[in-house]
């Protein structure tokens, strides 16, 4: 439901947009504006989540990087190890 807002801004943003925007649709690009610039709720995040999921193209990629997933880094790519093995701190 719409409400009415009384707001102040620079009389020079004012004109701008009285110039720029069609008649009427001032309150529309400042909520688009606000909107854009809000962080979305959970309820909001959580059904986009659950919507992408069951994207078809997001599993298929999903399932092409899933090897990666698995795959250990050589050792001659992890940096050096600070202990040897299995002679860790306070052993």
């Amino acid at each position: 439901m719409p409400v009415r807002l009384n707001i102040t801004m620079d009389e020079d943003i004012y004109r701008r947009l009285k110039r720029e925007l069609p008649p009427k649709r001032i309150s529309a690009f400042i909520e688009d504006a606000v909107r854009a610039r809000l962080h979305p709720d959970r309820m909001t995040l959580d059904a986009a989540y659950e919507a992408a999921r069951k994207e078809r193209w997001r599993a298929e990629l999903s399932s092409e990087w899933a090897v990666t997933e698995t795959e250990r880094w050589p050792e001659s790519a992890l940096p050096p190890r600070r202990f040897p093995r299995g002679k860790g701190k306070g052993r």
